[in-house]
């Protein structure tokens, strides 16, 4: 489930990245969420 939630939001981050439409700073600080839960993913198995 977070695995999930981690992928779309690094999808949408991506697409902001190609449109050069981001919100600010909101899209990156959701960007690091999700490479946190990956990590987390990652180091608990």
């Amino acid at each position: 489930m977070l695995y999930t939630i981690a992928l779309v939001l690094i999808i949408l981050w991506l697409v902001g990245l190609v449109t050069s439409y981001t919100l600010g700073g909101f899209i990156h600080i959701l960007l690091v969420i999700a490479v946190i839960v990956i990590l987390v993913r990652i180091i608990n198995g």
